[in-house]
């Protein structure tokens, strides 16, 4: 039987060099137009960019020896800061739009940042990313959060269109000093 991810791989290899820059162009205004969407609150919008069965996690990271960097981030199935499908993200929104989170009461301001998107496997209708990120957070007058770490997306081609079908969030921190974690990376 055919290995699945040699297969999205050979498929992207297969790519011309101008269809992978256009897939690369596409692939990263889908990225800049989510981070706008989120950092103007138009979460409404951003739902409307997910896919109906995404998967959106993101693992605790602890500090490891050198010898057990494979135990650094929990598995999945285990404690997670973020482990949402659709309906949990959208009752998230909810909540926020309506002031009910005291958490965003006033609202965050956010800058979401992307960059080195690297896209590792490519099928018919899904493509596979590995990128870098940085969200920075002010909140009241003096409050300053920054994430950063590292995303694999999956996007899903639906009605020609892109969507986000799955989203793994490896934060660098360790530990984690914000008074919430409200914000959508």
């Amino acid at each position: 039987m055919p290995d699945p991810v040699q297969s999205q791989k050979e498929m992207l290899t297969e790519l011309s060099p101008m269809e992978h820059l256009l897939l690369q162009h596409e692939v990263e205004q889908f990225l800049y137009k989510e981070a706008d969407l989120l950092d103007r609150r138009l979460y409404q919008d951003w739902l409307n960019l997910l896919t109906d069965d995404i998967y959106y996690w993101m693992p605790i990271r602890r500090t490891t020896t050198g010898r057990n960097t494979d135990s650094e981030f929990t598995k999945m199935g285990d404690m997670a800061f973020f482990d949402d499908n659709k309906d949990f993200l959208e009752m998230r929104i909810k909540k926020i739009s309506a002031g009910n989170a005291w958490s965003e009461d006033p609202p965050s301001r956010t800058r979401h940042f992307v960059s080195n998107v690297k896209i590792t496997s490519v099928t018919d209708t899904e493509i596979t990313l590995d990128l870098n990120f940085h969200l920075y957070r002010t909140r009241l007058d003096s409050v300053e959060d920054s994430w950063l770490g590292r995303r694999e997306d999956k996007l899903r081609r639906v009605d020609g269109q892109l969507m986000l079908a799955q989203r793994y969030i490896f934060l660098e921190q360790t530990l984690i000093l914000a008074q919430n974690m409200s914000s959508i990376f």
